[in-house]
């Protein structure tokens, strides 16, 4: 499925990494988003940006969910 968003929107390979190091890994492959970190059950904005990413991560800070654009 193609996307309306610019550059790259998902990243599997982030998932079990440190969520800050993804963050950075996140914005440096998609100048176009902003990667926020965010504890899993955090309450978020359900509207769709191409320019933000959530990176979701446990109470250790390991990314969980595959960040996307959202």
């Amino acid at each position: 499925m193609e996307s309306i968003c610019e550059g790259k929107n998902s990243w599997p390979e982030l998932v079990g990494e440190d969520g800050l190091a993804a963050a950075e890994i996140v914005e440096k492959e998609n100048p176009n988003v902003n990667a926020i970190v965010l504890l899993v059950g955090t309450p978020v904005t359900r509207d769709f940006r191409c320019d933000r990413v959530w990176v979701w991560v446990n109470e250790d800070g390991i990314v969980v969910c595959t960040p996307i654009i959202t």
